[in-house]
């Protein structure tokens, strides 16, 4: 068995270029990555900076490299929690898990390393401020990674916490504070920790066999789909407010469609009781954070044309 064991593992060594790039792009989760550039950038024209020309904001070079700099943070983040969930995936993940082997720990670590130094330099070459911005949230996806997740409560805020922080950057590198923009990452707040109880439902096999505390198994399936059903009913509040201001255009019918949305996944979550059915509604919270963030471009249609061609 030790035998066999060994020549997986040196199959693996000696594999095609092109399935490490796969599994590295698995390890890092390049999808949500793209995802949050795309918002990261979308945020930027549409909340952050709507006075400025849409040439102006995409060729700001302090933007570019803070893009890149969460882009190495948020890759590198994703390697230490693989590297700690390695045998978790094996049971909840099992082909990813197979796919993500093909990068050996070791290659991980060094990954890691260098994209935090990467990340952190390309912070320094917007301000000390925005360096030390993300040498913090190196700081904390680590922290996070090693202690936070032993905690239930915890983890599940400081999760969400950590997911928001990318927007922060772009907030801060803009220095443009808005009402609207407090209730915008309230609402987005409260669906990244449905997203992240309804994960913790998915994978209550594999956190179970290695013993991690989560929600779900200290409080049980019941409770916590309870607590989802109280998050999702806070959101009311975030849309409600939302949909007072003028600012967001077109987008009001995001909002509108997410209210459907969020009764039908109510329906689905009552009747939920086994992991496929958490894997389903887990991709509906997904589809609408990709969605929410495609919508960015529907805050303002009319001069989005006038935004392209002004010098």
């Amino acid at each position: 068995m030790d035998l066999l064991k060994i020549a997986e593992e040196n199959s693996k060594k000696n594999a095609p270029f092109y399935y490490k790039f796969l599994s590295m792009l698995s390890v890092v989760r390049g999808y949500n990555i793209l995802a949050i550039v795309i918002a990261q950038y979308l945020a930027a024209i549409f909340i952050f900076s709507p006075q400025k020309s849409l040439r102006y904001v995409i060729t700001d070079i302090n933007l570019y490299f803070i893009v890149l700099a969460t882009i190495c943070t948020i890759a590198s983040g994703y390697i230490i929690n693989n590297f700690y969930d390695k045998t978790k995936d094996l049971i909840n993940r099992p082909q990813k898990a197979e796919l993500d082997s093909f990068i050996s720990q070791k290659t991980k670590l060094q990954i890691y390393f260098l994209l935090n130094f990467i990340g952190f330099g390309f912070g320094l070459l917007v301000s000390l401020k925005a360096g030390l911005f993300f040498a913090i949230y190196i700081f904390l996806i680590w922290f996070y990674s090693h202690k936070f997740r032993k905690y239930p409560l915890i983890r599940l805020f400081s999760a969400a916490i950590l997911a928001l922080l990318p927007f922060f950057a772009v907030f801060v590198y803009y220095k443009n504070f808005s009402e609207i923009i407090v209730v915008h990452a309230s609402f987005l707040f409260f669906v990244l920790i449905i997203k992240e109880l309804l994960k913790d439902l998915e994978n209550i096999k594999g956190d179970v066999l290695q013993n991690y505390i989560t929600i779900p198994i200290k409080y049980d399936e019941h409770f916590t789909k309870m607590l989802i059903s109280l998050v999702l009913f806070l959101t009311i509040s975030p849309i409600y407010f939302i949909l007072q201001y003028s600012e967001i255009g077109n987008m009001k019918y995001y909002f509108y469609f997410s209210i459907i949305i969020f009764l039908f996944f109510g329906y689905r979550l009552y009747n939920a009781n086994k992991k496929q059915d958490y894997i389903i509604l887990h991709n509906i919270i997904k589809f609408l954070i990709l969605i929410g963030i495609l919508s960015l471009t529907l805050i303002d249609t009319s001069v989005l044309i006038e935004r392209i061609i002004q010098p």
